[in-house]
């Protein structure tokens, strides 16, 4: 999916339910947990970020032109109905 491709679902949300839903994320398709949203970032901005003197830094991604939704804390259990309706 592209971010132009999530913006028109977005929009589409937006008018059916409102710009004020909560936005969560659905994991795990075979054991799905709902979670809430942390924040967004790309993999440029990850990339720029990394520290060569942190043994602990756990390195690049692949393609700084790809934007990642960063998961949140897990809020409960989800449904596989999520990726019958998303696909």
């Amino acid at each position: 999916m592209t971010i132009d491709q999530l913006i028109e679902r977005l929009e589409e949300y937006r008018d059916l339910i409102g710009g004020d839903a909560e936005v969560r994320l659905m994991t795990q398709q075979n054991w799905p947990f709902e979670n809430s949203i942390t924040g967004v970032c790309s993999g440029e901005e990850i990339n720029d970020a990394a520290d060569e003197d942190d043994p602990e830094d756990d390195g690049d991604v692949d393609d700084d032109a790809v934007l990642y939704i960063v998961e949140g804390q897990q809020l409960g259990y989800g449904t596989k109905r999520a990726w019958e309706i998303a696909g």
